[in-house]
């Protein structure tokens, strides 16, 4: 293996970015960038603890989850999940965050990079109030950077072409959680818990 250590080495492969990739970086959020948010209904927060150890949680919902407060800040909800709460015990560490907004269908990506704090409540809590359920925690982001990124990793996967989708491909739900987190369980009952039913509750 030949390792690159230093960000010489590493330009001499990749290159200098365009001056107008290297510039593109904003503070604010404009009307664009609202409008984009507003058809999300799907994030990726990053997040890094203390100890530099890292995590990428995906947070979905409606589209326009994540509630724009101002032009440099932005609120995402917290529902029901695993309560692992890995992303969220690092930021009481490390505020900084890295988020990456998607809409379905589209190649670009909306970057959002700031500084995290966890809420409880707040006056816009209602506003992220979905099929009845209140959030109890919010994730309320101050923007550092915001920036779109081009859609040539989703062109080079074909992410979004129904006819390379092989979801069978990969273990189903029910075989990795047989193996790795409810072994007690029978098979059969977990791919009934996978199974159609599976999103009839995910708000309560």
């Amino acid at each position: 293996m030949r390792e690159i250590t230093t960000e010489a080495e590493l330009r001499e492969l990749v290159g200098e970015p365009h001056p107008r990739d290297a510039g593109k970086v904003r503070r604010e959020l404009e009307a664009l960038d609202r409008e984009f948010l507003a058809a999300a209904p799907f994030c990726a927060v990053s997040t890094a603890g203390a100890d530099g150890s890292c995590d990428v949680s995906p947070k979905g919902d409606p589209p326009g989850f994540a509630l724009v407060l101002d032009e440099r800040t932005i609120a995402l909800p917290e529902r029901p999940g695993n309560r692992r709460a890995d992303g969220f015990r690092n930021i009481l560490a490390n505020p900084h965050v890295g988020l990456l907004f998607l809409v379905p269908g589209r190649g670009d990506t909306l970057r959002i990079n700031g500084r995290a704090r966890l809420l409880r409540d707040a006056d816009f809590f209602d506003r992220m109030t979905v099929k009845g359920h209140r959030p109890a925690l919010a994730l309320l982001v101050e923007i550092d950077e915001v920036f779109y990124h081009c859609s040539k990793a989703f062109l080079r996967s074909a992410l979004w072409k129904p006819d390379s989708w092989q979801p069978d491909a990969a273990p189903s739900r029910a075989r990795i959680a047989h193996a790795h987190e409810r072994k007690e369980q029978p098979l059969e009952e977990l791919e009934a818990y996978y199974g159609p039913s599976y999103g009839a509750n995910l708000y309560g």
